[in-house]
C-alpha cells in the first residue's frame, strides 16, 4: 500500500512539473473558403487581410496568386490543375508575395514558373526567392546600350543589329521561323560569356521537346535555363510564366552579367491573361483584351536595360516573340508590343515560301539603337547594302512586267541577287564576326557579281573556310575600324581565292 502510494505521489508530482514547464506558441492562420470554381479562377471569402499578388495555398502541391479584391471576395488565379477544386474547400494565406527560387543551380535546368523542376532531375536546395513582380531600374540606373549581342545571323547582325540591354521584337505569321532565329542567337552566345533564358508560354510540347534538343545538342544548355508552360497548363502558370523568367535573369544582371532572355510567346501570353480578366467579370475593350493589356506588357519589357557600373554593368536583353494573322502587322497587341520595344525583326510568309531563310524583310525590320550597338568594323563594310536591297526588290518586281531593261538595271539586279544569296542562312548554323566581315566586303565590293548563282553557296563556303586561316589578318577584322589599305589587302585576298570559281563559270 505505501509503495503504491509513494508512486502515485512520484507521479502526479513528475506531471505537475511537465504541465508547469509546458507552454505552446500560437499560430494565427487566415483561412478563407471556396465560394465559386471557374475554369483556371477561383472565388474566395474569408481572407480579409490578403494582399494583391500574394501567393495562396489550396493543397500541399496547388497553390494560387491573389488577381482580383473585391469587398467580400477575393478573385484568386490558380497556378495548376483546378478540377479537384471544389465549393467549400479551404484555403489559406502564405504571407508571401508570389516568388521564384533563383540560384546558379538553375543553370542547365528546366522548370516551371514556380521553380519546380521538369526535367527530372532533383530540385534546387540552395536558392533564394525573387518575387515575380520587380519594379523596373530607374532611369538614373541605365546606360546607354553600347555594347553588341551578335547572334550570328548575318542580315541581323549586319543590317538589324541588337545591342545588350535592348528590346527587339520578333514578329511574323505562324510557321515563318521566329522561334528559330531565337534559339540560333542563343546558341550564338556560346563562349560570349552571355547567360541566356528561354521562356515558353502556352507552346505544344513537341515544339518545346524540339528547342531543347537543338539546344543540347549545340551545347547550349550549358549556359541556358528553360522555363517552361505548355498549351495545356493552366491560364495561370502561362500568365506568370514571363514575370518569373524575368526576375531569374534579373538575378543574374545584378550580380554584373549579361542575360538575354526570350519570351515564346506574348501573344498566348495575352491570350491568356484575356481568359483570366473575362473569368473575373473585368469590362472588354479593343478586341475583346482588358484596358490594361498594354500595361502587362510593358511593365515585364521595361525590366530589361543595360545598368551603370555601380550597380554592376550587367545587362538584360530582351526578344519577345508575337505572331500575326495574315501579316497584318497594324493589329493590337502587335502594334502595343512594337511601341514598347526598341525595334523589330519582321519574318515574311512570301519570303519564307520562296525559301529565303531567314525570312527577315529588311524594309519592316528596324533597330532603333541601330549602329551605336554595332561593331564598328561592320560600317566600314556594309556601307549602303540596305539601300542597294531595297532598290533591288523594286526593280525586280519592276522587272516582272517584261520591260525591257538597260545595262544598269540588269546589274543593279545581278547584284541583288547575290546580296539575297549572301543573306541566306541554314538554320542552327551562325556565322562567326571574321566570317561575316569577309563575306561582307566580298559583297560590297562585287567580287560575287561574276559568279554564277548556282556556285555562290560554294563561294561563300570558300571564304568562310579563308577566314580560319587568316593568321595575322585575324587582327584587323578584330580592330575597331578597317583602314583602306587592309581592306585592299583583303580584297586582293579573296579575289585570288575566288578565281578558280571565275574560270569555271
Amino acid at each position: 500500500m505505501y509503495n503504491l502510494k509513494s508512486s502515485a505521489s512520484k507521479m502526479f508530482h513528475n506531471l505537475s512539473h511537465k504541465v508547469a514547464d509546458f507552454s505552446t506558441d500560437l499560430i494565427i492562420e487566415d483561412i478563407g473558403i471556396i465560394t465559386n470554381i471557374s475554369k483556371g479562377i477561383v472565388m474566395v471569402s474569408g481572407l480579409s487581410g490578403v494582399a494583391v499578388d500574394e501567393l495562396i495555398q489550396f493543397s500541399e502541391n496547388l497553390f494560387g496568386i491573389t488577381f482580383q479584391l473585391l469587398h467580400n471576395e477575393v478573385g484568386v488565379i490558380v497556378l495548376g490543375n483546378s478540377d479537384k477544386l471544389q465549393v467549400g474547400n479551404e484555403v489559406k494565406r502564405t504571407g508571401r508575395i508570389t516568388d521564384v527560387p533563383v540560384s546558379e543551380k538553375l543553370i542547365g535546368r528546366v522548370i516551371d514558373p514556380l521553380g519546380r523542376p521538369l526535367d527530372g532531375k532533383p530540385a534546387v536546395d540552395d536558392y533564394k526567392n525573387f518575387p515575380i513582380e520587380r519594379d523596373a531600374p530607374s532611369i538614373v540606373d541605365r546606360i546607354p546600350v553600347d555594347v553588341p549581342l551578335q547572334t550570328g545571323i548575318k542580315v541581323i547582325d549586319a543590317l538589324i543589329p541588337i545591342g545588350r540591354g535592348q528590346r527587339e521584337l520578333i514578329l511574323g505569321d505562324r510557321q515563318t521561323g521566329k522561334t528559330a532565329i531565337a534559339v540560333d542567337t542563343i546558341i550564338n552566345q556560346k563562349n560570349e560569356n552571355v547567360l541566356c533564358v528561354y521562356c515558353t508560354i502556352g507552346q505544344r510540347a513537341s515544339s518545346i521537346a524540339k528547342v531543347i534538343s537543338r539546344l543540347e545538342e549545340n551545347g547550349a544548355l550549358d549556359y541556358t535555363i528553360l522555363v517552361v508552360t505548355k498549351g495545356d497548363d493552366s491560364p495561370g502558370l502561362k500568365y506568370i510564366a514571363p514575370y518569373a523568367a524575368t526576375s531569374i535573369a534579373e538575378y543574374f544582371m545584378r550580380k554584373g552579367k549579361d542575360v538575354l532572355i526570350v519570351y515564346d510567346d506574348l501573344t498566348q501570353h495575352a491570350l491568356a491573361y484575356r481568359e483570366i480578366s473575362l473569368l473575373m467579370r473585368r469590362p472588354p475593350g479593343r478586341e475583346a483584351y482588358p484596358g490594361d493589356i498594354f500595361y502587362i506588357h510593358s511593365r515585364l519589357l521595361e525590366r530589361s536595360t543595360h545598368l551603370k557600373q555601380e550597380l554592376g554593368g550587367g545587362s538584360l536583353t530582351a526578344l519577345p516573340i508575337i505572331e500575326t494573322e495574315a501579316e497584318n502587322i497594324s493589329d493590337y497587341i502587335p502594334t502595343n508590343l512594337i511601341s514598347i520595344t526598341d525595334g523589330q525583326i519582321y519574318l515574311s510568309p512570301k519570303l519564307f515560301e520562296l525559301g529565303i531563310l531567314p525570312a527577315v524583310d529588311i524594309g519592316k525590320s528596324v533597330s532603333r539603337v541601330g549602329k551605336a550597338a554595332q561593331k564598328f568594323i561592320y560600317q566600314s563594310v556594309v556601307g549602303d547594302l540596305k539601300l542597294a536591297y531595297s532598290q533591288f526588290e523594286e526593280l525586280e518586281n519592276f522587272s516582272r512586267f517584261g520591260a525591257k531593261l538597260d545595262e544598269r538595271t540588269k546589274q543593279i539586279i545581278e547584284h541583288g541577287q547575290r546580296i539575297r544569296m549572301c543573306l541566306k542562312q541554314e538554320e542552327s548554323k551562325p556565322v562567326s564576326l571574321q566570317e561575316q566581315i569577309l563575306i561582307l566586303i566580298a559583297l560590297t565590293e562585287g567580287l560575287f557579281d561574276s559568279i554564277p548563282l548556282n556556285k555562290m553557296k560554294m563561294a561563300e563556303n570558300i571564304i568562310k573556310q579563308r577566314s580560319k586561316d587568316l593568321g595575322e589578318l585575324e587582327t584587323v577584322l578584330l580592330s575597331e575600324k578597317l583602314s583602306e589599305r587592309n581592306r585592299d589587302k583583303l580584297v586582293r585576298l579573296l579575289k585570288d581565292n575566288l578565281q578558280h570559281l571565275l574560270m569555271s563559270k
